[in-house]
Parts: structure tokens; sequence; C-alpha cells
């Protein structure tokens, strides 16, 4: 399967140069499905993936490792030793892993230790406490999935994290809430607090749709409000779970609707990620 809108518009929005793309996955066909995974293993091989990095106008990358591979993260090293100094990487750890292997991680570009806490998940919540304390020994982040309206039962666990705490696609509510909502309020608190946050994968949750998710966007923009300097985009290529797929120019032009000023989409696109990743 070829990406299928090679040739067709980028988007609208004028991309600034050392634009980054946070969150997206890469699957190649010789790796095998994890016995965790619930998903099995969409097309997404690298070099589709560069052509949505030429049509968008990106230029750095964070790979993420997706569920279907478990913690077997050897399909995201690959794609990031391809991409070269260009890429940074999420990786899915156990407590098994021992501290030589987060420190050869760690010289490969690995900057965050993935937990998805939905059904397919590799890792579960009660390790959560010591890989966020062995990830600050290494400068790494908690990377957090998790349905937004869970988060109260697991708010003071994340809260003590040691490290820092990025939360995936606007906090994941699987039904979409209001930006008065306690448990959104809840999790606005933990950005005021030093959290970061994905502007990414609106169309998983949305009842809206395209363009501009507005359901979704309403708490976007309350995010970017409360920290744009945390702020951060991705367009969670290639869309694991969705046919159709959404088209990658749409879900970067929401940041025309999300973001009033350019200097703000520089600050997202470009800036915040070279912080948090290390560009």
């Amino acid at each position: 399967m070829t990406y299928e809108y090679e040739g067709e518009p980028g988007p609208r929005l004028t991309v600034p140069a050392g634009a980054t793309d946070t969150h997206m996955h890469i699957y190649e066909p010789e790796y095998a499905m994890a016995p965790t995974a619930l998903l099995a293993p969409p097309d997404g091989k690298l070099e589709d993936y560069q052509k949505v990095q030429q049509r968008l106008g990106l230029q750095r990358v964070i790979v993420v490792q997706p569920t279907s591979y478990g913690t077997d993260n050897s399909c995201t090293l690959e794609a990031m030793a391809k991409i070269g100094d260009a890429a940074r990487g999420v990786v899915a750890v156990d407590t098994s892993v021992a501290d030589s292997e987060l420190e050869d991680l760690t010289r490969k570009g690995i900057c965050g230790v993935r937990f998805h806490m939905l059904p397919g998940g590799a890792v579960p919540w009660e390790i959560l406490p010591e890989m966020a304390a062995r990830a600050q020994n290494f400068g790494w982040h908690v990377q957090l999935q998790l349905d937004g309206r869970e988060l109260p039962d697991h708010i003071d666990v994340v809260k003590s994290l040691p490290c820092p705490l990025v939360i995936d696609h606007v906090g994941k509510f699987l039904e979409p809430v209001p930006v008065e909502n306690d448990t959104f309020q809840m999790m606005l608190g933990l950005v005021e607090n030093g959290a970061w946050v994905k502007l990414s994968a609106a169309y998983e949750t949305s009842k809206n749709g395209p363009p501009n998710y507005d359901d979704v966007g309403d708490l976007a923009k309350a995010f970017v409000k409360t920290a744009p300097e945390r702020m951060l985009w991705a367009s969670n290529w290639p869309h694991p779970g969705h046919d159709p797929r959404p088209d990658d120019a749409v879900l970067m032009d929401t940041l025309l609707d999300w973001v009033d000023s350019d200097s703000l989409r520089q600050k997202i696109l470009v800036d915040n990620p070279a912080e948090l990743y290390g560009f």
C-alpha cells in the first residue's frame, strides 16, 4: 500500500523550518506482533512516512513505539537509525530492563518511556512510579496515553512523577468533555504545573469531525492558553485503527484554528519540541 495522499496539496499553514512531528509510528512487515497487542500492524513503512514529511514540510520526528510490538523496540530503533540526527524516540520498557540498556537507548536518541494505558498496552500502571524514577536518571520523560476521563483514578501517582510528563492526544477523552468538566480541569492543573501536551489525533475522539474537530479543539485551545511553551504537535501517522485514514494536511491545519498566531505556531512546531527532545 502506498501513501494515499501522495501528490496531493500540502497544508494551508506555512510550516516553519525545523518543524517536528512529535508522535508517529513505523511498522515494517518483518517484525512480529506482540502477544499483548490487540491491533494488527497497519501499513506504515518509513519510506511512506518520508513522503508525509515532504508533503507537510517537516524536518524532525519523534518515533514512538507502537503497541503492536509490545516491548520489542527493534522496529522503532531501526527507523530512528535510518533517519539519523533528525529523529528521537520513545520506547516501551518494563522493570526487567537493565540500566545499561537504558543508557544504550539514550545514546541511540531515546528520550522517553511510553505508558499506553488503554487496551493493548504493554505495561501496567503498577510499574509507572519505578519506571518514572529510572527515566529521570537518564533525562527521559514519561509519555502517558489514557482515557482522560480516568485521570481521577490515577491522579496521585501522576502528580508525584519525578520526571517530565507528556500527555498524549489532547488528553484523549474518549467521550469529549467541555472545558468546564472537573476532570479536564484536573488535567489542566497538571499542565499548569509543568506537564506537556500533544495537540494530536483529534479524529480519534471527536464527535464533530474535520476540519477543526471543534469539541476536541476547545480542549486544545484551553491547553494552548494555559501553557503555550509546553504544547507540541503530532500527526499520529499512520493512524492505526482508522480506515480511511485522515488527511495529514488537514490535521496540520488544525493549528490555524487552535493557535492564534504564527509566533505560537513556531513555538509548538519548532521551539518546544527542540527543548523537550534535545534537537
